[in-house]
């Protein structure tokens, strides 16, 4: 089945999708530069956008599933211990929104018991909007998406994203050999390169300094099209995860093998 039929989404996919368009339409609203900013107290800006569409994707979410958690970017955790978690950022690259290029998403993803099982990335100035869940495949725009099948690192188009805290970390020399050995170096950002990954134009991802409410759909989206979605040590990510190594899964097991030489 190359084309999504939108009738067989399942109720929590159906909904997630509903607030995902109901924040594009916010944040195109407020994109042409009609909001305010502040900083909050870890330095990273806010915008009257991020706060809006966060409110109506909860409204929509909770309004249809009362007993489930919410862990929002703006607002935090509510009823966190609950069975089913939803975790929402509804402004990811709020730093690019504030200057106005289109590198931001609305990101959505549905955590069951621990395990990510549902995920939604709206790309809303760039016309993307990408979806899965667990056993049920990828899509983008409605087609199926799948990982590349290159497993020779020489051919492989790598994207990269927080260069300045990778720098500081342990792992620098190891992704400098990586990145002399890449046909392509490249930086999306944000939620783009997953999307470029999940579609089989790029093969790796090599990211730092993310939280979970920033990956977790799109953790979902890359391994539902038959990717490897890991932190740099090779585990599944958490609510703790704070790096990304997502590939392909013959250049997943080659980076992390080399990372961890």
């Amino acid at each position: 089945m190359k084309n999504f039929d939108e009738n067989q989404a399942s109720e929590y996919l159906e909904v997630a999708l509903a607030a995902a368009r109901r924040a594009a339409e916010i944040s195109s609203d407020f994109y042409a530069g009609n909001f305010s900013v502040t900083t909050k107290a870890d330095l990273t800006p806010v915008t009257e956008a991020d706060v809006a569409c966060e409110q109506a994707i909860s409204a929509i979410i909770l309004e249809r599933f009362p007993e489930h958690g919410f862990f929002g970017e703006e607002t935090g955790q509510i009823n966190a211990d609950a069975d089913y978690l939803w975790l929402v950022d509804p402004i990811d690259g709020t730093k690019a929104f504030v200057r106005q290029y289109p590198f931001f998403s609305t990101q959505i993803a549905l955590m069951h018991q621990g395990e990510i099982v549902l995920g939604v990335s709206s790309g809303t100035m760039m016309d993307e909007l990408a979806w899965a869940e667990k056993g049920k495949g990828a899509w983008l725009n409605g087609s199926r998406l799948s990982v590349s099948e290159i497993s020779d690192p020489d051919r492989a188009a790598v994207s990269t994203g927080n260069l300045k805290s990778l720098a500081a970390g342990d792992s620098w020399s190891k992704f400098g050999e990586i990145v002399a050995r890449a046909d392509r170096i490249r930086g999306y950002g944000d939620f783009y390169h997953y999307h470029l990954l999940a579609a089989g134009k790029i093969e790796a991802v090599i990211e730092s300094d993310v939280n979970i409410l920033d990956i977790a759909a799109l953790s979902i989206i890359v391994t539902e099209a038959g990717g490897v979605f890991t932190d740099l040590n090779g585990d599944k990510p958490d609510l703790n995860v704070r790096s990304v190594l997502a590939a392909n899964p013959a250049l997943h097991a080659h980076y992390l093998a080399q990372l961890k030489d």
